[in-house]
C-alpha cells in the first residue's frame, strides 16, 4: 500500500470513529443538546482536532446519515446484481437481512434513527433521494412478488412502509448485551415479512392467542 493509500485510509478510519462518537452522543443527548466538545472528548481529542475533519457538528449529523444509507444501498445493490434469478421471497429475505445487518451495527443503527430534519434543505434533499431510493427497491421486488404470484394482493407501498417500520424500531430496542442476537434477528424478520407475505396460511408462531 503507498503511502497516500494508507494515509487516506487512517483519515477514513478516524472519519468513521468520529461518526460512531456523534452517533452515539446524539441519541443520548439529542443533537441539540451535544457539543463539538462532547463528541470531541469522547475521542480523546482537541475540538481544533474535530474541526479538520468537519466543519460543524451539522456536517457531521449529515456525514453519519450519508454514511450509513450508502451501506443501506450498497446492500441493496448487492442483492438485486446477486440475485438476478431469484424468486421474489428470496431476493425480499435478503433485503430484509441486509438492512437489519445495518441497523444494528452501533453507527449505523443509532444513525439511521436521528432526526435528519435537523439538517438545512440542501442537505436533507440529498438524505431524502437516498432514503427514497431504498424504499423503492423494496417497493419494486414487493411488486413482483405481486405480480408473479408468490405475494399475497398487497399494496406494495403500504407494505414497505410497514417492513421499514418495524426495521427502524430495531434501533429503539436492541442492545449488544440483550437477549436477542444480532445474527439470529435480521433472519427472524426477513422470516417473518417474507411468510407473512407470501400466498397460503399465515406461519404458525407458536403462540396462543
Amino acid at each position: 500500500m503507498q503511502a497516500a493509500e494508507r494515509r487516506q485510509k487512517k483519515t477514513e478510519l478516524k472519519r468513521e470513529a468520529i461518526l460512531r462518537s456523534a452517533a452515539a452522543a446524539f441519541r443520548r443527548k439529542g443533537y441539540h443538546g451535544t457539543s463539538m466538545e462532547d463528541i470531541s472528548e469522547q475521542l480523546l481529542m482537541t475540538k481544533g482536532s474535530l474541526y479538520y475533519y468537519f466543519s460543524d457538528k451539522e456536517a457531521i449529523l449529515f456525514a453519519c446519515h450519508d454514511f450509513s444509507l450508502d451501506r443501506v444501498l450498497e446492500k441493496m445493490r448487492e442483492v438485486i446484481e446477486a440475485q438476478k434469478a431469484a424468486n421474489s421471497a428470496d431476493k425480499l429475505g435478503a433485503l430484509i437481512q441486509g438492512l437489519v445487518d445495518v441497523m444494528i451495527d452501533d453507527l449505523q443503527g443509532s444513525a439511521l434513527a436521528l432526526d435528519f430534519t435537523a439538517l438545512r434543505d440542501e442537505l436533507l434533499e440529498k438524505i431524502i433521494i437516498k432514503r427514497d431510493q431504498f424504499e423503492r427497491g423494496m417497493r419494486v421486488v414487493i411488486s413482483e412478488g405481486v405480480k408473479n404470484g408468490e405475494f399475497r394482493n398487497v399494496d406494495p407501498k403500504l407494505a414497505t412502509f410497514a417492513i421499514l417500520g418495524a426495521i427502524n424500531w430495531i434501533s429503539k430496542w436492541y442492545r449488544p448485551d440483550g437477549s436477542f442476537k444480532a445474527a439470529d434477528i435480521g433472519r427472524m424478520y426477513s422470516d417473518l415479512f417474507v411468510k407473512g407475505l407470501s400466498q397460503g396460511e399465515l406461519p404458525d408462531t407458536g403462540q396462543g392467542a
